[in-house]
């Protein structure tokens, strides 16, 4: 029977951990999620079983481009990186397996945010293990409209429509299987959430400085006097990857509070002697943000924006937002003279470079003076009562199979020369820069405490293996050709659904087998990028007798 319309049982998921009034219920690492499902059945309904599940998704498509006329062809790809299941109590469900008509029944669930996928998550090729250990974090919520609020006001995460990270709580009532033997579902609803996974700060990425790469960490610049006047010098700036910006725990009234700062090393190599360093004008920062994502499983971590254009299977997004333009008039240069070569030595601690100081530029002349100066410039998010990107929201760095969020810092230095020109010189770095978050306080411990001693008591060499015999069982051992098991050491009965020594966190849930048929993702040309999740605990969902 297909119930349709009125009749069709009528669900409610209610959060019960605090966050049952918020706008969107925002969670981090290791929280737990915790309420009820309610379910009321206009009639009676025959049921099977009641499915809740904390899902976690990516979909992603690229148009494809055509030549001739434009058509609206695409590839689509949907990948469900997580799928918890919640184990039922038979003794909630109807002995009789249905739903009568006017009664309500609740079903509890709790889950836990994981702090790290299963490996079976991302089972395509990767380039090294790098990048499938950064598959395996769990990606942020990103891309949906109404899941990126600041308190109760609706933020732009700066996500293309083509690129969605969404997670929930799902319900699915099934009845008799139908002659396809495929469920059939009499309800299906769900409940959004967002998820800010805690990231830490990562250390700093290794720039190769090709022409083609999307980072640059110096920069040379001849400087002249005027239009077509003759050169004063070189001028040098030079910086490094700057720390993280840090996101506080979701929830926090004002999560524009991270900053960190950029250092910005200069140098000016005059051409001939006398010729002073120019004036510093102002110093402009920009954050740009990458959003790359594909309809195939990336096997690299993207960091060539020329890569991702004109590919039928990936391509990216780009916003700037502006951040600050202070002046850097009152910046003074340092004066330096530069020594004469000393006779060469076999140790490498002959000479002490000065970081603060970049090395000399391509037309460095040794007999003449040189200058240094140092600038350090503050970086923090736009903030709310700004007129400019007042309604940007921002999600840590991440790297999954089918999308990537990256973000790159802009400094644009401009001078003034003696002779003012209708040109203004200026200067421009791009620095790679992290954004981390940090993980709700009251977040439970990813491992339990059993589980803390037993690793201290192996690190500490105090656990000893119990040695397995391996001899076949006497004639008394068995009984009318069935073996007995050989008596050892007594193991406690474990239920199903638990580990010993396992925390809430981790038994809160369990996986369901992620089976692209049964969730209706494959369909026309649109290609599912999915991987079977095995059980956490080991066993199917119970059916009613």
């Amino acid at each position: 029977m297909v119930y349709r319309g009125k009749d069709k049982p009528v669900v409610e998921i209610r959060l019960m951990d605090g966050q049952q009034d918020a706008f969107i219920p925002s969670y981090s690492s290791l929280d737990q999620i915790q309420g009820t499902v309610s379910v009321a059945a206009p009639v009676d309904t025959k049921v099977e079983q009641v499915f809740i599940t904390f899902e976690g998704g990516t979909r992603t498509y690229v148009e494809k481009t055509a030549s001739t006329a434009p058509t609206n062809d695409r590839l689509n790809a949907y990948h469900t990186f997580l799928r918890l299941v919640q184990p039922m109590d038979d003794a909630i469900f109807p002995e009789s397996g249905i739903l009568k008509a006017g009664e309500t029944y609740n079903f509890p669930f709790i889950f836990a945010v994981p702090d790290k996928l299963l490996p079976s998550s991302c089972s395509h090729q990767t380039e090294n293990d790098t990048v499938h250990q950064a598959h395996l974090q769990p990606p942020p919520t990103l891309g949906d409209p109404l899941t990126a609020v600041w308190g109760k006001s609706l933020m732009d995460d700066m996500s293309p429509d083509m690129a969605v990270v969404s997670w929930c709580i799902r319900v699915r009532i099934t009845s008799a299987a139908r002659t396809d033997n495929k469920p059939a579902y009499v309800a299906d609803d769900s409940k959004k959430v967002r998820v800010v996974p805690a990231v830490p700060e990562h250390p700093p990425i290794v720039i190769l400085g090709g022409k083609e790469d999307e980072y640059r960490l110096r920069k040379e610049k001849c400087i002249k006097k005027g239009t077509f006047k003759k050169r004063l010098g070189t001028m040098v700036m030079e910086s490094t990857q700057p720390r993280s910006l840090r996101l506080p725990p979701p929830g926090t009234d004002n999560p524009a509070s991270a900053t960190t700062s950029a250092s910005v090393n200069l140098r000016f190599d005059p051409a001939y002697p006398g010729a002073q360093p120019p004036k510093l004008e102002t110093l402009v920062t920009k954050l740009k943000v990458a959003t790359f994502y594909a309809t195939s499983p990336m096997t690299e971590i993207p960091h060539r924006s020329s890569d991702y254009h004109f590919s039928p299977s990936r391509s990216l997004f780009v916003e700037s937002v502006p951040l600050s333009s202070r002046c850097m008039a009152s910046a003074q240069w340092d004066e330096h003279t530069s020594p004469t070569s000393p006779p060469r030595r076999d140790s490498v601690l002959s000479t002490i470079h000065n970081p603060k100081i970049p090395d000399p530029s391509s037309l460095h002349k040794t007999h003449l003076p040189y200058y240094s100066a140092h600038l350090v410039v503050p970086i923090t998010f736009p903030r709310k009562e700004d007129g400019t990107g007042s309604n940007k929201i921002f999600v840590p760095t991440f790297h999954s199979c089918l999308l990537s969020r990256i973000y790159v810092l802009d400094l644009i230095l401009s001078c003034n020369t003696p002779d003012p020109s209708i040109t203004i010189p200026t200067m421009r770095l791009k620095l790679p820069i992290q954004i981390s978050a940090e993980g709700s306080p009251d977040a439970g411990p990813s491992i339990s405490e059993d589980e803390a001693q037993a690793i201290a008591q192996r690190e500490a060499g105090e656990f000893t293996w119990q040695p397995r015999s391996l001899v076949a069982p006497s004639p008394e051992d068995t009984d009318h050709g069935t073996t007995r098991p050989i008596t050892g050491p007594s193991s406690p009965p474990y239920t199903a659904g638990t580990l010993p020594g396992a925390s809430p966190a981790r038994r809160a849930g369990s996986m369901e087998a992620s089976q692209a048929e049964s969730m209706g993702e494959r369909s026309g040309n649109v290609r599912a990028h999915t991987s079977p999740l095995p059980d956490y605990s080991g066993r199917q969902p119970t059916r009613p007798n």
